[in-house]
């Protein structure tokens, strides 16, 4: 996807908003994945659409400057940080030494100058040499810290910036990044950490500061439901920060091919369990307790009540009718509010489905593959007659299309361990012996940070032993909320090479849709399987219990089957199926 050298980017001028360029650089280093993706953007993207297309937009990369990889080098080098060393060490004794250590001085000014005019939220993100690569994009490993940036005097909020860049340095050693770096045969000491200062894209509405939408669109659906086809693509919205959607939370997913269509669901109340009710927003308020080597310290969240009281909602909810038993678009009537994005993706004045498509259109062209791109939109007030749509990143996909092929009738039969008509990825399997499971007998939602950290060490364990595995267990894997699934981070579950999402009738959610753990899956070729409780297959737990069991926890068991399972999945058809040998 391009080079990640700093190519002709211009220098940092010392001027943020008000400088004549609004993509710069402080060093003479390489600029990272996701810069280079930015860049992208601006260079042959947005240069391809004819801002007349869209008049009632604003579209644009939000104003940044990238810290280049000379400056991650100098502070390792002349603070003396031994990164042998310093792997040795717990995620938080990590950072407290790098926030420790001080920044080469020949950078401070101009760090001090990025913050000396602004007051607005800043997001500070990484974005690494090896970040966004195809095969193995990184997608969530590395952190990204945001600041309100609000305080009243500088050295103040020079301070949060500094804290938020050495934190950053600080995820390229922590325990998710060298695990992930690990199933890919790499290490720390192969990765440069480049960092990208960013005006956050939002308003500030009381103490919080957000947009009125985050999005992430794919030019491929491996999900497409009823009429859509896999090549419609798919887009999820979420009120506020995209936080909510790239950590798996909540969020309305539709093809942009039929962004009218009904949502499948069964009923009100299922629609109304499933719909996002909660968003994140930068905190503006009373400064939060010091804690700079947590990721979320200057974020919160809150709920639709407080986003409806702030004028947030009429153009994102319907709202529930109970006399009538039906949805009516906008805040007009009294009922519960439901996040469908109903008005927006209705609306002639602000065409944002079509912008989305054509958007996803160029940068597939431009990429030359399926994409992923990731946006905030703010529509506008009273002031301003144009919204806003902030472009933050674009990430290529790669789709497997190989020739496999499973009718409906592979996915009955004696040997079956489970099947599914939902699965992801397109391949075939028969090297794996070996099945990590969460013991159904004794699951339950509360247990599922438990469950993650269990999982964990199994892991760990099979990849020195260089074994494959298949792991099934209940609702999301990677969702970071716990009562819709298991909260693990991917470097906990790396070395599965096949993964089941069970559904129970109290665990029943979409699938898997977080940006980060889905880029995840199809950058290491998972092959993945989803059995809902009230399908037509199910999971043969007994004959799974029946298997030579090689370690076991209070909630999870790992068993060898004597011989290999045979895994298949059908991605043009997206069924899957899962058969074992006697």
């Amino acid at each position: 996807m391009g080079g990640k050298g700093r190519g002709d980017l211009p220098e940092f001028e010392r001027r943020f908003f008000d400088g004549e360029e609004t993509f710069t650089r402080i060093g003479e280093g390489e600029i990272g994945g996701k810069a280079s993706g930015l860049r992208l953007i601006r260079e042959k993207i947005l240069s391809a659409v004819d801002p007349a297309e869209f008049p009632r937009f604003e579209i644009n990369v939000p104003t940044l400057t990238v810290l280049t990889t000379d400056l991650y080098d100098s502070f390792f080098e002349r603070n003396r940080l031994d990164l042998k060393e310093l792997i040795e060490l717990p995620d938080d004794r990590i950072a407290h030494r790098l926030q420790n250590a001080d920044l080469p001085a020949e950078f401070v000014g101009d760090l001090w100058a990025v913050v000396e005019r602004v007051h607005t939220p800043l997001a500070v993100r990484s974005s690494s040499l090896l970040e966004d690569a195809l095969r193995h994009p990184l997608a969530g490993v590395y952190a990204t810290k945001m600041t309100p940036n609000n305080q009243t005097d500088v050295e103040t909020r020079f301070r949060r910036l500094v804290e938020a860049v050495k934190y950053v340095y600080a995820s390229t050693l922590f325990r998710q990044a060298r695990s992930y770096l690990r199933s890919i045969d790499r290490s720390p000491r192969d990765e440069k950490m480049a960092v990208i200062v960013q005006e956050v894209v939002g308003h500030r509405r009381e103490d919080r500061f957000y947009p009125h939408l985050s999005g992430v669109a794919r030019s491929y659906s491996y999900y497409a439901t009823g009429h859509a086809r896999p090549e419609d693509g798919v887009v999820n919205l979420a009120l506020g920060l995209g936080k909510q959607i790239v950590d798996g939370g909540l969020s309305w997913t539709y093809s942009p091919a039929y962004p009218k269509a009904p949502a499948p669901f069964n009923g009100i109340g299922d629609l109304l369990r499933n719909t996002q009710t909660g968003y994140w927003a930068v905190h503006m308020g009373k400064p939060p307790l010091p804690d700079p080597i947590r990721e979320t310290e200057y974020l919160v969240q809150g709920d639709l009540a407080s986003a409806e009281r702030e004028g947030v909602l009429e153009s994102l909810v319907s709202t529930y009718d109970a006399r009538s038993d039906r949805l009516r678009p906008g805040t007009g009537t009294s009922g519960p509010r439901v996040l469908d994005f109903a008005p927006l993706l209705s609306s002639d004045a602000y065409p944002l489905n079509d912008l989305i498509r054509r958007l996803l259109a160029v940068a597939e062209e431009v990429v030359k593959d399926p994409v992923e791109i990731e946006f905030a939109v703010t529509l506008p007030g009273d002031d301003r007659s144009r919204a806003r749509f902030g472009f933050l990143q674009v990430r290529p996909m790669m789709v497997s299309r190989g020739g496999v092929d499973l009718a409906p009738e592979d996915l009955d039969g004696p040997n079956v361990l489970l099947a599914s008509e939902l699965s992801l990825g397109n391949g075939m399997r028969e090297d794996i012996r070996d099945v990590v499971y969460v013991k159904p007998e004794v699951f339950e939602a509360r247990n599922t940070p438990v469950i993650a950290r269990e999982l964990e060490g199994i892991n760990q364990a099979l990849i020195e032993e260089e074994k494959p595995y298949l792991l099934v267990g209940f609702g999301r894997w990677g969702s970071s909320e716990p009562w819709l699934g298991t909260p693990v981070e991917w470097g906990q579950i790396s070395g599965a090479r096949a993964i089941v999402e069970a559904s129970l009738p109290e665990m029943n959610p979409d699938l898997s849709q977080g940006s980060h753990f889905f880029h995840n899956l199809i950058g290491f070729q998972v092959l993945y399987l989803s059995v809902p409780h009230h399908g037509r297959y199910g999971v043969d737990w007994k004959w799974l219990d029946r298997q030579e069991t090689i370690r076991e926890t209070d909630f999870v068991r790992h068993v060898r089957t004597v011989r290999p399972l045979r895994i298949i999945v059908d991605g043009r058809q997206a069924r899957g199926v899962v058969k074992y040998d006697g």
